[in-house]
């Protein structure tokens, strides 16, 4: 790439044209100095500058008339020569720039294996952005407008049109885990929907409904999921309303988490774990579950043997066999979670020979 900032050009035109300008007028002054018409002085200074080759309007006999004829030629000239390359250095800079772009863009999305394609970078494509790379997950976006993005926002953007095979092939669509079609408008998140089908039929789709006539017509497309921010945040403020007892809200979380919504397609998911009596976690704090499991997670609730429910437990909190803990935690993590916290029993033994 250029080391040249794309200022640098600019300013050089700048300074070029600038210094013509002032060249020409203070060769106008001379020559009406020096007793010309204006209009003589605009001439012959134009002819100078510009080396058409055509006689002096007036004769040229003092010294002082000839420096100043010779002053306009080379000032002149190099002023038009310096703003020139300005002009091409920016024009080259700016090609080259982009060239170089395209071709890096396309070197890491091709290096993309099981990765997510987010088509549209609106509010929520954007947020799911974030979080997939907070998460270390792979992804591109495709947006069709160029999207500004903040000093924050390091993930490749892919520029184009979705529904357009050749846009879906450049983001990877035969090698990609997850389509996320996140655009508002329902019409281009089903032709979405259906050309990533076509085009990877062991692809996950997930995409974003306004309407409940449109989430038939995902799923008849082709979509696994269908996230519907409205329904989503209606369902959200009614369980908050009426739900009273812990436990109805506990349940309701695992409820909406496990059927895809936001928490699934940036790679989270809640899990119950219960604890038996030979697991390292009974009997004791809930805060020794830190040093057993580890911190990639977050404690949700305890739910009691006896059905009582405690959400967002204190750390002191005591964990016995037969309780359950609600924790949200990646995907990848929670099996390995699960294994340290809720081990398998242990075989028993009688004489040397393992009873089951």
């Amino acid at each position: 790439m250029s080391g040249h900032t794309p200022g640098r050009p600019l300013r050089r035109m700048a300074v070029g044209v600038g210094v013509f300008v002032a060249v020409c007028v203070g060769a106008v002054i001379g020559f009406a100095v020096a007793g010309w018409p204006i209009d003589d002085a605009l001439y012959m200074v134009v002819i100078s500058v510009f080396g058409v080759g055509y006689g002096e309007v007036r004769p040229v006999s003092s010294g002082v008339l000839r420096a100043l004829t010779m002053s306009v030629i080379v000032v002149g000239y190099g002023a038009v020569i310096y703003a020139v390359g300005g002009f091409i250095q920016f024009v080259v800079d700016g090609e080259l720039n982009n060239a170089l772009g395209v071709r890096r863009m396309n070197k890491e999305t091709d290096a993309l294996d099981g990765h997510t394609i987010i088509c549209g970078l609106g509010r929520m494509g954007h947020a799911l952005a974030q979080e997939l790379r907070e998460a270390g997950h792979q992804f591109v976006a495709i947006d069709t407008d160029d999207v500004v993005l903040s000093p924050d926002d390091d993930f490749l953007v892919l520029r184009g049109d979705a529904t357009h095979e050749e846009v879906l092939e450049r983001a990877g669509i035969a090698r990609a885990a997850v389509v996320a079609s996140m655009m508002s408008d329902d019409a281009q998140n089903v032709f979405v929907t259906v050309t990533a089908r076509e085009m990877n039929p062991d692809v996950r789709i997930i995409a974003r409904g306004e309407s409940r006539r449109t989430e038939s017509k995902l799923r008849s497309c082709g979509a696994d999921t269908v996230v519907m921010p409205t329904a989503i945040g209606a369902s959200a403020v009614t369980q908050m309303i009426t739900a009273k007892r812990p436990e109805q809200r506990l349940d309701w979380f695992l409820q909406t988490a496990e059927t895809g919504l936001e928490l699934l397609d940036v790679g989270l998911r809640p899990e119950e774990i219960v604890i038996p009596g030979h697991s390292p976690l009974a009997g004791r704090a809930l805060a020794d579950l830190e040093t057993i499991g580890g911190r990639d997670y977050l404690v949700v609730g305890v739910r009691r043997t006896d059905g009582s429910t405690e959400l967002h437990p204190a750390p002191h909190t005591m964990i016995e066999p037969g309780d359950s803990i609600v924790v949200l935690g990646h995907q990848e993590d929670l099996p390995s979670l699960v294994e340290r916290v809720a081990p398998a029993a242990p075989a028993r033994v009688y004489r040397g020979v393992p009873q089951l």
